[in-house]
């Protein structure tokens, strides 16, 4: 979930069931919208398999696994075993889509994203929970720059990372599900 305090409304990622971001007023809890892929309304039937050579899915596929806001107000949505985040305005319109590692099976590959803390956001941090790292996308085109981490359970190492959050320093911590069983901090360097 992600609360939008100023306009006092929650985007909610509800794909474990259904596929799609449904958004309430915070203070009243009342219906305000929601939408599918591409900005499409939502369609929770069953796409079959994911195929990577097959052109890009119409519809989210379960789980649509997180949904956050950046500064300059866009709409960024974990469509995780579609292996690809998908951007939008707040009112549900599409503006672009990123794909991550589009060659994974599974259970994907985008599984949760925090923002860099410079100003512009520059940086998208991508836990991928199906090989086990972070991915360090810039933000303006998806292009992948860097990676941390691989399987394993040492530290430093992943076991179905499953969060990603970043503090006003640029620290960036991790959660792991399964047997996992485990937080992590990585320190920002200067």
């Amino acid at each position: 979930m992600e609360l939008d305090s100023d306009a006092h409304e929650i985007y909610i990622a509800d794909g474990y069931m259904n596929k799609r971001v449904i958004v309430y007023d915070s203070d009243k809890g009342t219906f305000k919208r929601l939408w599918g892929a591409y900005g499409n309304p939502p369609n929770d039937e069953d796409p079959g398999a994911y195929n990577p050579a097959a052109p890009p899915d119409q519809q989210f596929r379960n789980p649509v696994h997180c949904v956050h806001i950046s500064r300059d107000s866009l709409v960024y949505v974990c469509d995780r075993v579609n292996d690809r985040l998908q951007v939008f305005t707040k009112q549900g319109k599409f503006v672009k889509e990123f794909f991550v590692r589009p060659q994974t099976l599974a259970i994907g590959s985008v599984w949760q994203l925090a923002f860099s803390t410079d100003e512009n956001q520059k940086y998208l941090l991508v836990a991928d929970g199906e090989n086990n790292v972070i991915w360090t996308l810039r933000r303006a085109d998806g292009a992948v720059v860097g990676q941390t981490g691989h399987n394993g359970r040492n530290a430093g190492q992943f076991h179905w990372v499953h969060q990603v959050v970043s503090d006003t320093q640029g620290n960036l911590y991790t959660g792991e599900v399964d047997t996992g069983k485990r937080i992590q901090k990585f320190i920002l360097l200067h």
